[in-house]
């Protein structure tokens, strides 16, 4: 199954005999909370996530975004009407990021069909509703381990035995700028992969050969163990869901370099090469 569906799929299955639950997960690093405007207009049936308190545990050692605990992201799922065997449909602003976030931990965690709504609610063309749904409760219990998961001294590993991206801006990686975090570079040996790279001008995942192709270029070659890591485990969760989307399983590396950096005993690398 593919990880992501169109606006005018989703409209089929929402009208079938097993309409998917749908999330919306708006959010953006520094920007307003995305609940006003979740309320100011969603689509029709959409559960709002937050993704800072919901999908993510407090700020500390784990980084920015740390994973949250399973019971208590399980519990947000099932009130927003999730169970094992229901599809799940999730979708944000239009960046994937923090769709992508809310995907990786339902496929962390356990469910099968979950997808992202490719583009956003850019994509959506029909009406918008300002009524909050109420879901009769789902069953979904969370069992962590389905997807691969780093943690720093298996990134640092990673990047060395296998293949690491790196899927921040450019800059970021090369330590020209650092906005966020204590220091700017990279984990040696990442090599630099910035999701701008996975989506058209309009949002949309590139297809999947083109992505193919994208990684490809990046040293991925079907065989090397491959993984990923951000700023903080959420643009990261969008480069392995474009790698998914190309045939590729990743790992995510979600303490990212957040995390990484936190720590003045790790390396860090600078400039454009890897090492």
């Amino acid at each position: 199954m593919k990880p992501i569906i169109t606006a005018s799929e989703y409209v089929s299955e929402s009208t079938g005999p097993r309409p998917p639950v749908l999330l919306d997960v708006r959010w953006q690093l520094g920007g307003p909370h995305g609940r006003a405007d979740y309320e100011a207009g969603h689509i029709p049936g959409a559960v709002f996530v937050d993704l800072d308190a919901e999908l993510a545990g407090p700020a500390g050692g784990g980084g920015r975004h740390p994973l949250p605990d399973p019971e208590a992201f399980g519990a947000v799922m099932r009130r927003a009407g999730v169970s094992p065997d229901t599809p799940v449909v999730v979708y944000d602003g239009g960046q994937g990021w923090a769709a992508a976030r809310a995907w990786w931990l339902l496929r962390w965690t356990g469910h099968r069909d979950v997808r992202v709504l490719d583009g956003g609610l850019a994509a959506w063309t029909g009406e918008l509703s300002d009524e909050t749904p109420h879901p009769a409760p789902g069953d979904f219990r969370p069992e962590p381990g389905a997807l691969p998961l780093l943690d720093a001294d298996g990134a640092a590993a990673l990047a060395h035995s296998g293949l690491l991206l790196d899927a921040r801006a450019a800059e970021r990686y090369r330590g020209d700028v650092e906005p966020i975090d204590r220091v700017g570079g990279h984990i040696p040996g990442a090599v630099s992969a910035p999701t701008t790279g996975n989506v058209a001008e309009d949002g949309r995942f590139l297809p999947a050969e083109a992505l193919a192709s994208r990684f490809a270029a990046l040293g991925v070659d079907g065989g090397a163990e491959v993984g990923v890591y951000c700023g903080s485990g959420v643009s990261g969760a969008h480069e392995v869901l474009a790698l998914e989307i190309a045939g590729q399983r990743a790992a995510l590396y979600a303490g990212s370099w957040s995390e990484w950096s936190s720590d003045e005993s790790r390396p860090v690398a600078t400039g454009p090469d890897p090492r």
